[in-house]
C-alpha cells in the first residue's frame, strides 16, 4: 500500500471503515479496514503514514482491536482521547500531502481533518483511486441483491403518502438527495439484500420537490414486477445517472439538501462546482422514519414475542447443557439461531451474535472466532443478539451465571440491574432528549464507583437497522424523544478480563396521563420479554418499587410467553420468573 501511495505522489492516507453511505455493516468488498489491519469492528479509523500507521477505536472496541491487530505496525489508540485528525497534525511534516477517497468520507470529516491541520502546510489529496483496491488481490465484487417491496400490511403507509411527507420537510430546497440506503428502504417501501443483518439496498435518490423522484439504483437487482411497481411513482436510473443528474441540477443553480452524516465528499464537490448550492444538515428522512406508525409498533410487539419464546427457550436449553463443561461460545451461539429459526418468519440476525463466555463477556462487542472460541465452564456468560422478521427488528441482552455467583458478581448484577429499571420507569415532559435521561441508568454504578463506556441505549428500525437514529440515550442523545420511536434500555458493567454484565430490552416511547400534571409527559413500554437471571439478582440491593417492577416485568413474561414454548420450558419458566419481593423486606441504601 505504501508502494502505491508513493506512486500516488501522496505521503499518507486515510482509511475509514466505511462504504459511500456510512454504513455501519458494509459490503465485503468495502472491508478494507479490516483487510489492512485485521480489525474487524464495526467502526474504526486508520492513518498510514510513510514510517507509521495507527488505528483508531472507541472504548467498545479497545480489547478486541488489541487483539486482532499486529500492534507493531499499527498503534492501537482510544478515540475518545486521541481524535485522528490530531493526531494527524502532530505525525506529519511541514508540506506533506495526505490522501483520502472522497466516496468513502463526508465533507464534515474532511473538513475537522483540514481545520486540524490549518498552518501545518499540508494538504489533503483527492485520489481518484483507491490504493487499497489495487493491492487487495482477489476483491469481492458489488453486492447484487434483489430489492424487494415492502408491504403496506407491515409499512402501515404508501411510499407516495411518505413522499409527501418528505416534500413537507424541504424546507425551501429544490430537492432532497438521499444517500442512506436506510433512507431509501423507508421512503419507498423497499427492502433489499446487498449487506449482511440489515435488508436494505445500497443506492442513492433525488427527491425533487416536484415531478418523479430518481432511484439510482444497478438494474440488475430489480425483477421487471419490482421496477414496474416502482416505476409508478418514480424513475429508475442507473448509478453513472446520478452524476449527470447532479450537474445539470447544478447548472441550474438549485439548492440542494444533502444529509451530511452519509452523503460522499465528491458528490457534493461535484454539485458545488457545477453551480449548485449544497445544504448539508440532517435528512429529514431520519426523523420521520425514527418515530413508528400504529402498524410498526404493532409488528415490532409481534416480533419481540416471538424472539422472547426463542431465547426463552434458548436460556432454558442452555441452563441444563452448561454444567456439563461441554458447550462452546459458537455451539451457543448456534443454538440459539436455530431457537429463532425454529420460531418461524426469521430472516437473518439483526447483528453478529455476542456470545461471551468470562473475561470475553469483558468486551463489549466481542465477536467469537474459531481461535478465540472458549468453552462454557463456571462463570458468567453473556449473550446479546436479535433477528431480523418482517414485522420487526429485535434486539435483545441477558447475562447468566453458571454455577455459584459470587457476591461481588450479584452486587454489580444488581446495581446494572437498577440502572435498568430505572430507565424502564422513567416519566419525562416532552422535548426531554436521550442526554438527559442517560445518568439514569448510571447512578446506581456511580454511587459504587462505577461506570460503563458506551451509550445505555440506541434507536432500532422496523425491519431496517438495529441500530438507527438519531434517537438515542447516551451523554451525546441529543434528539429529543417522540411518542412512537423505538430504542434499547441496555446499561452494563464490565471487569477486564473477568467478567461482564449487559441487560438489555428494547422500549417504545408512549405518552403517559398524569394527574394533576402540568406538561405533556412520556413513558416507556417495554416490548422484550425473557426473564433475568435472578440467581444473579441481590434483592436488598433493590428497593420496593424496584422489586415491584421486576415482579411485574416476570409475571408479564409469564403470562405472555408460556403459551409459546414447549412444556419443559415452561416449567422452566415458572422457575425463572418467580418472586423477588418474597425474599427482602426492603431495600439495603
Amino acid at each position: 500500500m505504501r508502494a502505491e501511495l508513493a506512486r500516488a505522489g501522496v505521503d499518507g492516507y486515510l482509511v475509514p471503515h466505511a462504504d459511500e453511505h456510512q454504513n455501519e455493516y458494509v459490503p465485503k468488498c468495502a472491508e478494507r479496514l479490516a483487510w489492512l489491519t485485521g480489525f474487524t469492528g464495526s467502526a474504526g479509523f486508520a492513518i498510514v503514514l510513510a514510517e507509521q500507521a495507527a488505528l483508531f477505536v472507541d472504548g467498545r472496541y479497545a480489547l478486541q482491536a488489541r487483539d486482532q491487530i499486529d500492534a507493531s505496525r499499527f498503534a492501537p489508540l482510544d478515540v475518545g482521547a486521541t481524535a485522528p485528525s490530531k493526531w494527524l497534525a502532530e505525525h506529519t511534516q511541514s508540506g506533506a500531502k495526505i490522501g483520502y477517497d472522497p466516496w468513502l468520507h463526508t465533507p464534515a470529516r474532511i473538513e475537522r481533518f483540514a481545520a486540524a491541520l490549518e498552518g501545518k502546510n499540508v494538504s489533503l489529496i483527492a485520489l481518484a483511486e483507491n490504493p487499497i483496491d489495487a493491492v487487495w488481490l482477489n476483491r469481492p465484487p458489488p453486492p447484487r441483491g434483489a430489492v424487494s417491496l415492502y408491504p403496506p400490511r407491515f409499512a402501515g403507509q404508501s411510499a407516495k403518502a411518505k413522499i409527501a411527507r418528505v416534500r413537507k420537510a424541504l424546507d425551501g430546497a429544490d430537492a432532497l438527495f438521499v444517500s442512506d440506503p436506510h433512507a431509501l428502504a423507508w421512503v419507498f417501501n423497499i427492502r433489499g439484500a446487498d449487506v449482511a443483518h440489515t435488508p436494505i439496498a445500497l443506492g442513492f435518490a433525488l427527491l425533487p420537490k416536484d415531478g418523479k423522484p430518481r432511484l439510482y439504483v444497478d438494474a440488475v437487482k430489480l425483477s421487471a414486477r419490482t421496477g414496474a411497481a416502482l416505476e409508478k411513482f418514480l424513475k429508475i436510473e442507473e448509478p453513472a445517472a446520478m452524476r449527470v443528474d447532479l450537474e445539470r441540477a447544478g447548472n441550474s443553480g438549485e439548492t440542494i439538501r444533502f444529509d451530511s452524516s452519509t452523503v460522499p465528499s465528491r458528490l457534493v464537490q461535484l454539485f458545488r462546482e457545477a453551480g449548485g448550492t449544497p445544504r448539508l444538515g440532517e435528512d429529514p428522512i431520519a426523523l420521520l422514519k425514527a418515530v413508528k406508525n400504529d402498524t410498526e409498533l404493532e409488528g415490532a410487539r409481534a416480533a419481540n414475542l416471538r424472539d422472547g419464546a426463542a431465547l426463552t427457550r434458548f436460556l432454558a436449553w442452555f441452563e441444563g447443557q452448561a454444567p456439563n463443561g461441554e458447550l462452546t461460545e459458537i455451539e451457543a451461539a448456534r443454538a440459539l439461531e436455530t431457537f429463532r429459526r425454529d420460531g418461524g418468519d426469521l430472516r437473518d440476525v439483526s447483528f453478529p451474535t455476542i456470545s461471551a463466555f468470562g473475561p470475553h463477556a469483558a468486551i463489549p462487542h466481542y465477536r467469537v472466532t474459531e481461535k478465540s472460541n472458549l468453552p462454557i465452564k463456571h462463570g458468567v456468560y453473556l449473550v446479546d443478539s436479535g433477528g431480523q422478521y418482517l414485522d420487526g427488528t429485535t434486539d435483545v441482552t441477558r447475562t447468566v451465571c453458571v454455577g455459584r455467583a459470587s457476591k461481588p458478581l450479584r452486587e454489580h448484577f444488581t446495581r446494572v440491574l437498577k440502572g435498568h429499571i430505572a430507565i424502564a420507569r422513567a416519566v419525562f415532559p416532552q422535548g426531554v432528549s436521550g442526554a438527559q435521561i442517560d445518568a439514569l441508568a448510571r447512578r446506581s454504578l456511580w454511587e459504587a464507583g462505577l461506570d460503563f463506556d458506551h451509550g445505555t441505549g440506541h434507536g432500532v428500525g422496523a425491519y431496517l437497522s438495529v441500530h438507527e437514529g438519531p434517537q438515542r440515550i447516551s451523554k451525546l442523545g441529543a434528539t429529543p424523544l417522540s411518542a412512537g420511536m423505538i430504542l434499547s434500555n441496555e446499561p452494563g458493567y464490565y471487569r477486564a478480563g473477568e467478567y461482564g454484565i449487559r441487560l438489555e430490552n428494547l422500549v417504545v416511547v408512549e405518552t403517559r396521563e398524569i394527574a394533576g400534571g402540568e406538561r405533556n409527559m412520556l413513558g416507556f413500554e417495554t416490548i422484550t420479554l425473557a426473564p433475568f437471571d435472578l440467581a444473579l439478582v441481590e434483592p436488598r440491593l433493590l428497593t420496593p418499587e424496584e422489586t415491584a417492577w421486576l415482579d411485574a416485568y416476570h409475571a408479564r413474561v409469564r403470562k405472555e410467553l408460556s403459551p409459546l414454548v414447549d412444556a419443559k420450558t415452561r416449567a422452566w419458566l415458572r422457575t425463572a420468573t418467580r418472586r423477588v419481593g418474597y425474599y427482602t423486606s426492603g431495600p439495603a441504601n
